[in-house]
């Protein structure tokens, strides 16, 4: 987490997002989020109890005074008007207020079932907002094919091998720019990725994978590396950034047929997820250990996927709408 945040946050705030990150494991990323998170809602719960910070802007009220008795006298219902601020004034989504009341009941959990300094938890009953269970979009076969027949140019490649990468092993963006290249097994044909929370994993890699990465390795630059451990480099001779690797992958994307906007790297990770499920059979306890999932509960997106493409399959079915006739 930044030290500018550290800074300004107040020491039960301060204590919480430590121990996230050293007991929890939480990434600095999501820790940072859970104190963004508290501060807006802690700034907003300051504006609605003094009226002299009214007119003041959120952005710029303190919550340094936050202690354990402000943070006591949260009721539920304050925070269902803080979900409608959100709604209404900054146009947050059911997504980010789902976020947010998450970031809450993480809080308040902490402090009543770790801490004990709470005897009760004022929002306990905290419900988050309904969020629309949508399918992940990803290439079909074919269009992976035609993502991988677009790849030229000076860097083809370092692009091809991210690409192979992408679609094969399903890994996130972060997990692959930091790659390193000591993380290559060939003893064991086998990678280790560091995912979510530096939680490690090992997966394997499959004769496509290990065919781009030599293929990459015999024109990867090895002399005034910045990083001589990266396993992918950018022009600049330091480790590709995830910004740089987004571009690349949205260049490529753009060049063939999709059928509309929203592709993106994290497509590609559904892309594997769903081929190798749906083509490759794979179990789905095997694919939340392939892909870092904590809970089989999200691995499980692509077996209601499958379901999807059943029920369209059975309504194409030419006789799908036909009526019985009796005989009268």
């Amino acid at each position: 987490m930044q030290e500018k945040y550290m800074k300004e946050a107040p020491t039960i705030i301060r204590q919480f997002v430590g121990y996230m990150q050293t007991i929890k494991g939480k990434s600095p990323k999501t820790v940072e989020e859970y104190y963004l998170d508290l501060r807006t809602f802690f700034r907003y719960l300051k504006q609605q109890k003094d009226s002299q910070l009214a007119d003041k802007p959120l952005s710029e009220i303190s919550i340094e005074d936050v202690d354990l008795d402000f943070v006591k006298s949260v009721t539920l219902t304050q925070v269902y008007e803080y979900m409608n601020y959100l709604t209404v004034e900054r146009k947050n989504g059911p997504a980010a207020r789902s976020r947010k009341c998450c970031s809450l009941r993480v809080f308040y959990n902490y402090l009543t079932n770790k801490m004990h300094l709470l005897e009760e938890n004022p929002i306990q009953e905290l419900e988050s907002p309904k969020l629309k269970k949508s399918l992940p979009r990803y290439l079909t076969l074919d269009q992976s094919i035609d993502l991988l027949k677009q790849v030229d140019g000076p860097y083809k490649e370092r692009d091809y091998c991210i690409l192979i990468l992408f679609l094969n092993c399903g890994m996130r963006l972060s997990e692959l720019v930091s790659i390193n290249i000591n993380d290559i097994r060939r003893g064991t044909n086998t990678l280790r990725i560091v995912g979510k929370g530096n939680k490690e994993r090992i997966i394997y890699l499959n004769e496509a994978c290990l065919h781009a990465i030599d293929n990459y390795l015999k024109v990867r630059p090895a002399n005034h590396l910045k990083d001589r451990y990266a396993l992918f480099i950018s022009k600049q001779n330091k480790r590709i950034s995830p910004k740089t690797v987004q571009y690349i992958v949205k260049k490529y994307l753009s060049g063939i047929d999709l059928g509309g906007p929203g592709y993106s790297v994290h497509k590609l990770r559904h892309t594997a997820a769903t081929l190798m499920y749906q083509q490759g059979n794979v179990d789905i306890r095997v694919l939340k250990e392939i892909l870092g999932h904590e809970n089989l509960g999200t691995t499980e997106i692509y077996t209601h996927l499958s379901n999807s493409q059943m029920e369209k399959a059975a309504e194409a079915n030419p006789l799908s709408h036909m009526e019985q006739k009796l005989k009268k």
